[in-house]
C-alpha cells in the first residue's frame, strides 16, 4: 500500500532525512520501574541475608516464612514512601535522586510500621535487636548502592539518548518554531527530529526552522521507528487539509497530536478531548502510540510461552493434517503466501494448503462459498481455522502475535486500502493468527464496504483496549469460533 502526500506542490530545496537509524531508545516508564525493583530487592535482601547468617553461624530460631512477609511488607512500605517523594521521576533519568536522608528515613518509617505485622515474633531470642539493626544496616547500603549504580547507569544510558522521545512537526510556522525553541531550551530527554511540511517555499513562514522533507518523507521516518510523536501544526484555515493529512497520521505507530486551535471533529476515533501540552504550546491528543512500556515484553512473552505451548501440543495433528493434504491432492502440504505485517513490512505466512492451486499474485480471489479450488479436506482446515496452525512458527519467530489484526493477502490490502482510508491503522501492531474481528464474526468474505468497516473497527478496538486479559479472552473465544466455522469458506 503507498500512502503518498496530498496535493500537488513542488518539490522543496534540501528536503532530506538522515538515513541513519536511530540508536534502540527504551521507555522510561520501563527503566523507573526497574529502578524501583532494585529499591524493593534490596530491603528483602538486607532482611533475609541477616536472617540466613544468623540461623546458620548463631544457631538461632528463625521463622523463615515470617521474616519473608516482613520484608516484603517493609519493602512495599517503604516503595510508597519514596514514590510519594517524587523518588520516582520520569523526567529525571538523567539526574536519579538518591537523597540519603530520604532513603534512610523512608526505610526507617517501613520498619517502624512493619514492626507491628509480625516481626517482633521472628526472632525469638536475645538478639533479636542485633537483627533488626542488621536488617536495616544491610538494607540501607544495598538500597543506597543501587540507587547510585542506576544513577550511573542512567545518566549514561540518557546521555546516549537511549530514553529519547523523538518529535517531529509537521507545518512550518509560528507553532513549529515555538515547539522548536522549546525542545531546544528546556525538554529533558527529548530529541526534536525537525519540521516537515508539503507546501511550496513561497508559501511557508520557514524563517529559523530547518525543513526537513515533506509528507511522504515523515511517513517513511516514522514507520522506520525513528519518530515517537508527530504534533500537526498547520493554520486555523487549513481545517480541512488537517483533517486529510491527519487521517493518513493516524495509521503510523506514533503518538499523535494537532494544536488545540483545531476542531475536534476532524479526527475521529480518537481519544474524548484529551489534551496535553508541549512547552507552552496546547495540544489535542489525537492517538497514543500503540503498545508501550512494558506492554511489547509482555505481549511478547505471551507468544512464546503459549506459542511454544500450542506448537508441541498440535505437532501430532500437523503431521496428520499434512499427510491428509497429500494423500488427497500432488503438492505441498504448506506453503508461504506473503503479507503485510507491522509497519507494512512484507512477510512470508506459512500455512496449510486448503486449495488445488497455489495463488499469491497481484491478483488474488477471496475464497468464497461453494468455491471449487477448495478441496475437501481443505473445507474442513478453512472451517476449523486448523490451516492457520503453521503461523505458530511465525509466531514463534517473532513476525506475529497469537492475537492481533489478521494478515490479507497484499492483494486484497491494495484493494480494500482504496475502500476504507482507516484500513492502513490495522499495521501499527504485528498481525496475529487470530483476533477480536475473527472471533466477533467478522471473519470471510468481503462484499461492501459495511463489512470491511465492522472488520477494521474490531482491529482498531483492540489496539486501542490491548491487554494480556484481552489476549487470554480471544484465544479461548478462538476455540469456539473454529467449531462453528461461521463465515469460513
Amino acid at each position: 500500500m503507498t500512502i503518498s502526500a496530498p496535493g500537488t506542490a513542488a518539490p522543496l530545496s534540501g528536503m532530506t532525512i538522515s538515513q541513519n537509524a536511530p540508536p534502540p531508545r527504551w521507555s522510561r516508564q520501563v527503566a523507573m520501574d526497574i529502578v524501583g525493583g532494585l529499591d524493593i530487592t534490596a530491603v528483602v535482601l538486607g532482611a533475609i541475608v541477616p536472617a540466613w547468617i544468623y540461623a546458620s553461624a548463631g544457631g538461632l530460631e528463625i521463622r523463615t516464612v515470617v521474616v519473608c512477609q516482613a520484608a516484603l511488607v517493609t519493602s512495599m512500605l517503604m516503595f510508597a514512601c519514596l514514590r510519594a517523594w517524587n523518588m520516582y521521576d520520569l523526567t529525571r533519568l538523567n539526574d536519579l535522586p538518591v537523597f540519603p536522608g530520604k532513603l534512610f528515613a523512608a526505610l526507617m518509617i517501613a520498619t517502624v510500621a512493619a514492626l507491628g505485622l509480625g516481626v517482633p515474633f521472628t526472632v525469638v531470642e536475645i538478639h533479636l535487636w542485633i537483627w533488626y539493626a542488621a536488617w536495616i544496616s544491610a538494607s540501607y547500603t544495598l538500597i543506597l548502592g543501587a540507587r547510585l549504580l542506576s544513577r550511573s547507569v542512567l545518566a549514561r544510558l540518557t546521555a546516549a539518548g537511549r530514553f529519547d522521545t523523538r518529535v517531529a512537526v509537521f507545518g512550518a510556522g509560528e507553532i513549529a518554531r515555538r515547539v522548536q525553541d522549546h525542545l531546544k531550551t528546556k525538554a529533558n530527554g527529548i530529541h526534536f527530529v525537525g519540521v516537515f511540511d508539503d507546501r511550496p517555499r513561497d508559501r511557508l513562514d520557514a524563517d529559523g526552522l530547518q525543513i526537513k522533507g515533506r509528507l511522504e518523507d515523515l511517513i517513511k521516518a516514522s514507520r522506520d521507528g525513528s519518530i515517537d510523536r508527530i504534533v500537526l501544526a498547520l493554520p486555523q484555515s487549513a481545517d480541512r487539509r488537517m483533517s486529510t493529512i491527519a487521517a493518513q497520521l493516524q495509521q503510523l505507530p506514533v503518538s499523535l497530536h494537532v494544536v488545540t486551535h483545531i476542531a475536534s471533529d476532524l479526527v475521529e476515533d480518537g481519544p474524548a478531548h484529551k489534551v496535553s501540552s508541549l512547552g507552552s504550546v496546547g495540544l489535542l491528543d489525537v492517538k497514543d502510540k500503540p503498545l508501550t512500556d512494558w506492554a511489547p515484553f509482555a505481549k511478547r512473552c505471551t507468544d512464546v510461552v503459549i506459542g511454544g505451548a500450542l506448537l508441541i501440543i498440535s505437532l501430532p495433528l500437523m503431521l496428520l493434517i499434512a499427510l491428509a493434504i497429500k494423500l488427497e491432492t500432488s503438492g505441498p502440504a504448506i506453503f508461504t503466501q506473503r503479507r503485510r505485517g507491522l509497519n507494512l513490512v512484507d512477510l512470508d505466512v506459512f500455512k496449510f494448503r486448503t486449495m488445488r492451486v497455489i495463488e499469491n499474485g497481484a491478483h488474488l480471489e477471496q475464497a468464497h462459498e461453494d468455491d471449487e479450488r477448495v478441496t475437501r479436506v481443505g473445507s474442513l482446515l478453512r472451517r476449523t481455522s486448523l490451516d492457520e496452525l503453521p503461523q505458530l512458527f511465525n509466531v514463534l519467530n517473532g513476525e506475529m502475535s497469537l492475537v492481533g489484526p489478521r494478515p490479507h493477502a497484499i492483494a486484497h490490502d491494495e484493494k480494500w486500502s482504496e475502500m476504507l482510508a482507516t484500513y492502513g491503522v490495522r499495521n501499527q501492531v504485528k498481525p496475529g493468527i487470530t483476533g477480536l474481528a475473527q472471533v466477533d464474526g467478522c471473519r470471510g468474505e468481503i462484499h461492501r464496504n459495511a463489512d470491511l468497516e465492522a472488520r477494521v473497527q474490531r482491529d482498531l478496538e483492540y489496539i486501542r483496549n490491548w491487554s494480556i486479559a484481552l489476549d487470554l479472552k480471544i484465544i479461548a473465544r478462538t476455540l469456539g469460533a473454529a467449531l462453528v466455522g461461521k463465515n469460513a469458506h
